[in-house]
């Protein structure tokens, strides 16, 4: 078991459980002809695994085990894939005109967008240096290797009002705000903007998203367009 030291304070489990939440609201609101046994599936499943995770950690992050760990990176992926599913469905009834509301499919869009980007912030706050308890429970030069690179962390040698906040001199770590940043910029701009993905499995979540949001808005604004030309 991975544990915070005594007096230290772990990161606080709250932000991450409400885009969790919002994610799962956003999923069950997608209309009904969107894989309805699915979209039920994927919501109760994340919420049970939810459940023992904040038995383990109800405010802030202090323990982690093999199977909490599990855990969590199991629901995060689910969350992840099963939105690629969504995207590929809504690419369907996009392209298909007759096949509903265009306004309704038009706000379907964006909800995938969102669950998107949560998803996706979700899987690499719990990857990024072994996860949010690992990343404060270990010294730096214990840390796994990094998967993304942020802009504190090269901000040592700046001027002193940039370096203060700086990994190296106040020992900033990432939070899941920093994540969930990284992930909408990423989805908005189709490439990294302040931080910079260094693994592979990090490049490879990273184009998956900026692809599938690149794929996402190119259609939206074709039937948008087709809308507009219509009425």
């Amino acid at each position: 078991m991975t544990a915070i030291p005594e007096g230290a304070s772990g990161e606080h489990r709250w932000p991450a459980v409400a885009a969790l939440l919002v994610a799962l609201a956003l999923y069950l609101a997608l209309p009904s002809t969107f894989l309805p046994v699915l979209r039920y599936a994927v919501v109760g499943i994340g919420l049970l695994l939810l459940i023992p995770l904040l038995v383990v950690n109800p405010v802030r992050m202090h323990r982690q085990t093999a199977w909490t760990r599990g855990i969590s990176v199991a629901q995060a992926l689910l969350l992840a894939a099963a939105n690629q599913v969504m995207l590929v469905e809504l690419i369907v009834s996009l392209v298909e005109p007759a096949t509903g509301s265009g306004t309704r499919l038009l706000l379907s869009a964006a909800q995938v967008w969102l669950t998107n980007v949560i998803a996706f912030a979700l899987v690499m706050w719990e990857l990024d240096r072994g996860g949010p308890v690992v990343r404060r429970a270990l010294d730096r030069a214990a840390l796994p290797p990094a998967d993304i690179r942020f802009a504190q962390d090269e901000d040592h040698d700046a001027i002193e009002e940039v370096a203060a906040a700086s990994s190296r001199v106040a020992g900033w770590r990432p939070r899941f705000g920093d994540y969930l940043y990284s992930s909408l910029s990423n989805s908005m701009a189709f490439s990294a903007s302040d931080s910079i993905p260094l693994s592979g499995r990090a490049k490879a979540l990273m184009g998956l998203q900026a692809f599938s949001g690149f794929v996402l808005l190119a259609l939206v604004i074709a039937r948008a367009v087709s809308l507009v030309s219509a009425s």
